[in-house]
């Protein structure tokens, strides 16, 4: 059984679009997925973004790991710390006011077992001031969500193709496909449920699967790849937003085009000062 209380409150507020005047609560989630009510979630890694985010009603935001890529240069999760995160959630918080702050564990901080996990995830708790944990694995982290949840701290799981472990997987592949993995998928999504989680990501999964992972489980699932029956929706906010260079996956839409504006508005600055246009006398003192 989960530990999460799934009672009806047919009065509390929707998490999107929602008026509360206190942060978004794992109790919110959990009566989201009673409801049937579908949310939103995206990455944030610092205070001014996260404030936008916040503003625009996103009730859960994740500090992932994804920092690495999208704002520290690393070419993976991998080399992220738990010190980085921990800088960049806190800005995160400081920035809302109404969100849901979710700090990822990133790879190192957890996998020796349930202390370290606890250990790790105090630190994001006490001095970030997070409302809630993310770690990768099923069954293997099992026994690590079960000591955090036990010590209160609400935890998100995250299965399918999860990024620390890239090396073992050779690669950012689909996970899922055919009847073992597809068996060990749904097993993960249990253990994870089982253990306290009150929510679990799904990431690359066929969608199949993951339809029939969000039948059985009785915590909210969020896709990421995962398609469109899944309870919640997560991306990147730098993919979601056109900032990621390059080739970006298949279930990524670009909703605003930033990196072509921020290209487009840098050059007209450059060249504004080029050529003496920029400062003009309204933007001097006298």
């Amino acid at each position: 059984m989960t530990r999460i209380s799934h009672a009806r409150s047919q009065t509390r507020p929707s998490l999107y679009g929602g008026e509360l005047s206190r942060r978004v609560t794992v109790r919110d989630i959990a009566a989201a997925k009673e409801n049937g009510e579908k949310w939103p979630m995206l990455t944030a890694y610092d205070a001014m973004t996260a404030s936008v985010f916040d503003q625009a009603g996103i009730p859960v935001l994740l500090v992932g790991d994804t920092m690495g890529a999208c704002h520290l240069g690393y070419d993976s999760t991998v080399p992220v710390t738990l010190e980085e995160i921990l800088v960049l959630a806190s800005a995160v918080v400081r920035g809302t006011e109404r969100a849901l702050v979710i700090g990822d564990l990133p790879f190192g901080s957890y996998q020796e077992g349930p202390a370290q996990a606890l250990r790790s995830a105090t630190r994001l708790v006490k001095e970030a001031g997070v409302g809630a944990v993310k770690l990768e694995g099923g069954e293997r982290s099992a026994r690590q969500i079960d000591l955090m949840v036990s010590a209160g701290i609400p935890v998100m799981g995250h299965l399918g193709l999860t990024p620390q472990s890239v090396n073992a997987f050779g690669g950012y592949r689909v996970q899922g496909r055919g009847e073992t993995a597809a068996r060990q998928l749904v097993r993960d999504a249990r253990a994870v449920q089982d253990a306290g989680a009150f929510a679990v990501v799904l990431e690359a999964v066929p969608e199949e699967l993951a339809t029939e992972v969000t039948g059985v489980l009785g915590i909210p699932t969020v896709g990421i790849g995962a398609g469109p029956n899944c309870d919640a929706q997560v991306l990147v906010w730098t993919d979601a937003m056109g900032l990621t260079p390059g080739r970006v996956p298949r279930f990524v839409k670009d909703y605003a085009g930033i990196r072509g504006t921020l290209d487009e508005a840098a050059r007209t600055f450059a060249e504004e000062v080029v050529n003496g246009a920029f400062p003009s006398a309204e933007h001097a003192y006298h």
